[in-house]
Formats: C-alpha cells, structure tokens, sequence
C-alpha cells in the first residue's frame, strides 16, 4: 500500500500520516488496555473535517478499516486498533468557540472535557457532563460514548447537551446535523442517532453543545455507614424526596484503595461512604442538607460532615474521582458499567458482593448511585490464571445480575469491544437486528470501527442474518 498511502499522504497536511511502527505503538491501544490490540497500516492526525473527509474516502476506496480515536480514554475497548486498518486520531482537533448570548459551544472532537469547562466558565457558562476522567477525555469521545459523570443524576449526561454536529458519514461526505436551537423538530432526530453510536455509524468533527448559567456555590455532605444496606437505602430515600446536584457511593474496597494512594483519613472500617452535595441557593441548599443529614442518620450512619467550603468539599471529590486510578494500582482490573433502576441498587450492590465472596476475586465498587449506575471493578492477578479465569466469569455475572434486575450492560462507558458479545442477548432480536440495519444503511462496507458494538462478521454480513445473539457471543 505504499504508494496509495503516498496518495493519501498528498492530500493531508504534512506530518498528518504516521506509518512507523514505534511512532504508532501509542495509537494502538486505550484506557482499557487490551492486551492483544491489533497493528493499523498507518495512524492519520487530522486537524480539520476536510482531513478526516480525505481519510474516510481513501479507506473506503480501498475496504480499509477506520478506527476513530480521541483522546484514548475509553474504558470499554472503543478506540483499539485493527489489523491492517487506519487509526484516525482527532487528537489534533481541538478548537473552542463559546457564543455566551445563545449560550452555545463549537467544539471540535480533540477538545478536552477539562478545556470546555475552562472556556465556557470564562463566560459565565458552564458545560455540565463530567466524568471523573474530565480532565483528560476528549468532547469526541464523550458524544461518541453519550458519556454522563457525577453531575448527571441532576443535570443529565452528554446528549442532553448536544444540539447538533457535524460528521463524516462512512463515504466520506460531510453532513450538518441540527445547530444552536432549543428547538428542532425537523426532519428525524438524526443528532440523537450519533450520539453513543462509538464511532460506528460516522465520525464527528464539531460538536454544538449547549451551555447553561454558572452553578451555584455547593455544600458537600459526606456520610459512612456500617453496612451496604444502610447506604443504599439511604440513597433510596433521598432520591424520593429530593435531587441532590451529586450523589455519589464509594465501598470498603474502593475507599481503602483511595485511602492507600491519597492518605486523606478515609474511614478504613466503613462498609460504603456517599458524598452528596447541593447546589440549591444558599438557604435553600442549608434545609437539603440537614434534610439529607437527618436521612444518613436515621439509616445509622457513623460518621456525617457537611462543608460550605469549596476547596473542602472539593477534597472529597478529588477522592471519588481518583477511585479507578487507585484500584488499578492494587491489580489487572476488569471495569464494568451496569446500572439498573434506583430502587433496585441495593440488590444489585448486594449482588456483586456476593459474585465476588463465591468466586473468591476482589470487586471494588462505586456509583454515580443517585442515578443507579455502578462502576464495579473485578481486579486480579494475570500471573494466576486460575483467579485470571474467575474474575473473567465474576465480570460475566455482574452483567447477568444487572440484566436480570431489568438494568443495563453500560451506562456510560458505551459497548466498545469488551461487551459486544452480550449486546445482543440485552437488546433482544428484534433490537438487536434493528441495530444492524442502521449500521448496514449507513456503512455498507463495515469500515467504521468494525468490532465495536457489533459483531464485525455480522455487521458484514446481510442485516436479516444479523439478529443471532447466541452467534454474537460464540464469535467474539
């Protein structure tokens, strides 16, 4: 391919195309570290939408496979190189423009979570999705995953934010969806489709985001407890009554994983902790904290500290943001995302514990709980096999259990390649070959992050012989 690649080359600003395999290496894996990711033919940095149209028609022209790729960040596999493919970093791509009257946001795909909070609060705005990696994940990414974070249980998660894009369909056309209205109602929602859609269906080249008025100071709550029960349940009743702007669940393992990396004076003995915090006025934000410090109390909690004071509270945040990273420092982790319904939390935080007590693995856990969404994370030595082989079949069960209790295989981290194989028996045939129908329509050709979401012999094939969840799962 040397000489198409020089074609290509031609049409991109120089140093865009990367073929060296040392210079690629760093392009080939992401967050979630796949020990067997495959070697591209060569990495593309784009910096503009014209780059990644170049990009797309060339692999199109020539059945090459795309692999969209951010900042690297994703946890579920979604940005893992393919053999023989093209990785397509937008990496490069990271211009702002902040419009405060319409109170809107372009930005371009490479743009950091971090650097539109930055931009936005420089005019009194605020972008409100923030995962805990929004430091270092990328706007792209979190439209491509509809990424949600600490803050969604009262402010929603990316897509609800996402007012239209621009984005590179699958035969290298261009196309603009939606734009800065609140109101739009023309035509199919087809904003909605991309968003989530991991790189499968298009790539994104600028995202319209919308903006809403700075929030207002905040009072954090932190409360221990004895048991799961006893958080969980606390976390039951506040959500009945009241919509805490955070609400957040660290247990036993995950705080003493913190505690170790951190040194903050973390409860070591408690079963669960929740970090709970208002941003209601002043005086309004004083009553839903004593309401909520009333509701730990009442649910036996050991120990409940409130703080107005934001550099304090922050510190608790700072702790809970730094969960992953300190349980990846105590073993290979396998990092799960299922939610279920508010009120069944508890069964499934329950649940886990007893995974992980029969199969003899480590499982720490913490949740954006207000919202149900759990990140239990199944660690274990890879020089064992056998404690190796169990935590592969705990992580298996911790999808089953949620599926059962009427949840979901992710909430936010998206399918990627790690849970593709259950997709199916979560959607549904039915669903699940509607699936396949829209990607068929829309990348005819499966170049655009084959592996990822579907099944890549499926997605190839005819969409009326892409419904088998059975063979979705022996395939992969």
């Amino acid at each position: 391919m040397e000489t198409e690649l020089a074609e290509l080359e031609a049409q991109l600003p120089a140093g865009c195309l990367i073929t060296k395999p040392e210079t690629m290496e760093a392009y080939r894996r992401d967050r979630a570290n796949d020990p067997h990711p495959g070697m591209p033919l060569a990495v593309v940095r784009a910096t503009s939408t014209a780059d990644v149209q170049a990009t797309v028609r060339f692999a199109a022209a020539h059945g090459i496979p795309v692999v969209p790729r951010g900042a690297g960040s994703s946890l579920s596999g979604g940005s893992t190189a393919v053999d023989g493919g093209i990785v397509l970093s937008v990496d490069r791509m990271r211009e702002i423009t902040i419009d405060p009257v319409t109170r809107t946001a372009f930005v371009q795909p490479g743009a950091l979570n971090a650097e539109v909070k930055a931009a936005a609060a420089e005019h009194g705005c605020w972008y409100p999705p923030d995962p805990a990696s929004f430091e270092f994940c990328s706007i792209g990414g979190n439209v491509a995953t509809n990424a949600g974070g600490l803050c969604c249980v009262k402010y929603g998660v990316t897509t609800d934010y996402v007012l239209g894009m621009t984005v590179v369909l699958a035969d290298g056309r261009a196309v603009t969806l939606g734009g800065p209205r609140l109101k739009d109602v023309a035509g199919l929602s087809l904003t909605k489709l991309f968003v989530g859609s991991e790189g499968t269906l298009g790539i994104i080249t600028e995202v319209c985001l919308r903006l809403i008025p700075a929030q207002r100071l905040r009072t954090t709550l932190v409360a221990t407890f004895p048991t799961l029960d006893d958080s969980t349940n606390t976390v039951l009743e506040i959500t009945k009554t009241m919509r805490p702007s955070m609400c957040e669940f660290m247990d036993r393992v995950t705080i003493n994983a913190v505690e170790d990396d951190v040194h903050m004076g973390l409860d070591r003995d408690a079963e669960a902790m929740l970090i709970i915090q208002s941003d209601e006025p002043a005086e309004h934000a004083g009553r839903e904290i004593a309401d909520i410090e009333r509701i730990c109390r009442d649910n036996h909690a050991g120990e409940v500290f409130s703080t107005d004071d934001p550099d304090e509270g922050e510190q608790f945040i700072a702790a809970r943001r730094h969960a992953i990273p300190a349980v990846e420092k105590t073993g290979t982790i396998l990092l799960e995302d299922v939610g279920v319904p508010v009120p069944l939390l508890g069964r499934l935080v329950d649940g886990i514990a007893e995974i992980a007590a029969q199969r003899d693995v480590t499982i720490a856990v913490m949740a954006h709980a207000g919202d149900g969404n759990t990140h239990p994370l199944v660690v274990f030595d890879p020089t064992d096999a056998a404690q190796e082989e169990r935590a592969h079949t705990a992580y298996g069960e911790i999808m089953d259990l949620a599926m059962g209790l009427g949840g979901t295989i992710t909430g936010e981290h998206g399918v990627g390649r790690l849970k593709q194989p259950w997709l199916g028996a979560y959607l549904g045939d039915d669903v699940y070959e509607l699936n396949h129908r829209i990607k068929a329509a829309l990348d005819p050709q499966g170049i655009l992050n084959p592996g990822v979401v579907f099944n890549r012999e499926q997605a190839a094939a005819a969409p009326s012989a892409a419904h088998d969840p059975s063979a979705s799962a022996a395939a992969s």
